[in-house]
């Protein structure tokens, strides 16, 4: 009988976002694609962030942000994730995000931006494709 590992996945919130309806609804759909999925909730901090992420052994770290302080939160996660020796982790970002910024936050760390009316598969598909790296 062979065990194939879940991918596993921790969603989080940073900063004073406080909106999660969207988070809620990807957390589902990568549950329902066979992913074991970690949500550590509203108004997270990078340093919570990483300390969960690395503490659960997560293939992906997906962040949710709304709250337009994504081009300095997001690469605090992912210099963490550095000082961490963590770099495997996978992160990506979701939310409000302007496509102006979106190179910066790539040239910071950060692998993929999805983006409102971004499809569950088009989600579910990177993740998997990475995961199979």
């Amino acid at each position: 009988m062979t065990s194939e590992k879940k991918i596993r996945v921790l969603a989080a919130k940073p900063g004073l976002d406080g909106h999660d309806r969207g988070v809620k609804v990807i957390c589902r759909a990568l549950r329902d694609a066979g992913m074991e999925v970690i949500y550590t909730g509203l108004r997270q901090t990078p340093q919570q962030i990483v300390k969960t992420a690395v503490e659960e052994d997560v293939d992906v770290i997906a962040l949710s942000i709304l709250s337009g302080a994504h081009n300095e939160l997001l690469p605090k996660v992912a210099g963490l994730l550095k000082e961490q020796q963590a770099e495997q982790i996978s992160l990506l970002a979701g939310g409000i995000i302007p496509d102006s910024d979106i190179p910066y936050l790539k040239k910071k760390g950060i692998k993929e931006v999805f983006g409102p009316g971004t499809s569950m598969n088009t989600v579910i598909d990177y993740i998997k494709n990475y995961c199979a790296r």
